[in-house]
């Protein structure tokens, strides 16, 4: 090694941001690692850093002793004066040991060494620059895809993309511009350290941000979003002014605003809600566009039942329940819809007996029973009266499954 590791040192601690002391012990640590597998363990050995010679040097130390027992750690008194004229009995003398025999190993170690804690402090100031920026929206261009999995170059970092977070039926290409809301920052070594979403509902949120002045000024405010990422969301808004309409301010003039974000969501239909403390009016604007005739609220289990016309049943429960299951979401409220002839049905059971009702059905299991009730699909009498080609639509029932379903509902309320 020559006074070319001098200016390494120099040059990495400027521009990576290194303290020049910790490359010089990791430097020291490494070449003692070195020396010992080069000369053995039963020697003792120190590395000192040489700034003026640029170099690391190894000293080995013996202590001096009247008779040598053990020569690798040990030195008459005559040999140690030929060192150092002064030296006494029981001192320990260190002695320059000849490095040369290690040659290309020791540049080897020391540029390892040099890379290794370039990559360590390349990876504590992006975690620096980005731990506290979770929920923020970065953007990007795409690097490349690796096992489906997109890594995104930020400028000063790399972050991925993965396959779980990506919209559905997305593609991506090297160079494309991309946009995602970071959610997590990690230290690995393994992966890039920076994790990011297009599926999270507050890239929704962000985007609104982004499109809206009155959310930026602090006017408008999003309450609550929910996402189905790719197919359908709903966005609940209110406003800190009465004279600025939450709904209108996030549509846009001719719904400018809300189409930039669609566009940007590869065409995820949103519907904006205005947010309201009465819950029962709250949940009859998230069923929109649906008409709702009734709605019964059971405060104690946070369920509510809603009552549509027979021609509404399925705009309110939505292609596969989508509408109802995020309307459900939206509020944190068990949300059960029925057509207004339902209604005249048996009286209603609790929910624990429904549950037991429709898990009498066969081939109907805890996650079976829990869709269909989601559906709107609670009891066995409203589920006798069910069009299979609807109960098709949710997710786990096809229409062979629907047909049999309904069958079974029907033959279960004949028998009793």
């Amino acid at each position: 090694m020559t006074s070319e590791l001098s200016r390494i040192i120099e040059q990495v601690g400027k521009e990576k941001g290194i303290d020049k002391q910790t490359l010089v012990e990791a430097l020291e640590a490494a070449m003692l690692t070195v020396s010992i597998k080069k000369f053995g363990a039963n020697m003792e050995i120190e590395a000192r850093y040489n700034e003026e010679l640029g170099e690391v040097e190894l000293f080995q130390f013996k202590t001096v002793v009247e008779q040598v027992r053990n020569p690798s750690l040990e030195i008459s008194l005559p040999e140690a004066k030929l060192v150092d004229p002064e030296v006494e009995f029981g001192d320990s003398l260190g002695m320059k040991m000849d490095t040369r025999s290690l040659g290309r190993i020791a540049a080897q170690t020391a540029k390892q060494v040099i890379m290794q804690r370039m990559r360590e402090a390349e990876r504590e100031i992006t975690y620096g620059e980005y731990v506290d920026r979770t929920g923020e929206m970065v953007s990007g261009i795409v690097l490349r895809a690796e096992h489906g999995n997109i890594i995104i170059d930020l400028g000063r970092a790399e972050a991925v993309l993965l396959l779980k977070e990506q919209i559905p039926g997305e593609t991506w290409k090297r160079g494309d511009r991309i946009r995602a809301i970071l959610i997590d920052v990690t230290k690995s070594t393994k992966l890039p350290q920076l994790v990011v979403s297009r599926v999270d509902p507050r890239f929704l949120t962000a985007l609104f941000d982004l499109e809206v002045p009155e959310i930026r000024e602090g006017i408008v405010k999003i309450v609550v979003a929910v996402r189905e990422p790719g197919y359908r969301a709903k966005v609940s808004v209110a406003s800190s002014e009465r004279n600025v309409d939450p709904v209108g301010a996030c549509v846009g003039v001719k719904g400018s605003r809300v189409q930039a974000v669609v566009h940007e969501l590869r065409g995820e239909r949103i519907d904006i809600i205005p947010w309201s403390e009465d819950i029962g009016r709250f949940v009859v604007s998230a069923l929109s566009p649906a008409q709702i005739t009734k709605v019964i609220m059971d405060d104690e289990y946070k369920s509510m039942e809603v009552i549509v016309p027979n021609d509404q049943l399925s705009l309110a429960i939505g292609k596969k329940g989508q509408n109802v299951r995020l309307a459900a979401n939206l509020t944190k409220w068990k949300i059960d819809i029925r057509g207004e002839e339902a209604v005249e049905s048996p009286p209603e059971l609790a929910p624990g007996q429904m549950a037991e009702e429709l898990l009498a059905l066969p081939g109907v299991g805890d996650k079976l029973a829990q869709a269909l009730a989601e559906a709107g699909y609670s009891d066995v009498a409203r589920l006798a009266q069910a069009n299979p080609e609807e109960l098709a639509q949710i997710p786990g029932i096809g229409s062979k499954k629907a047909e049999q379903l309904a069958r079974a509902a029907k033959e279960q309320l004949g028998s009793n």
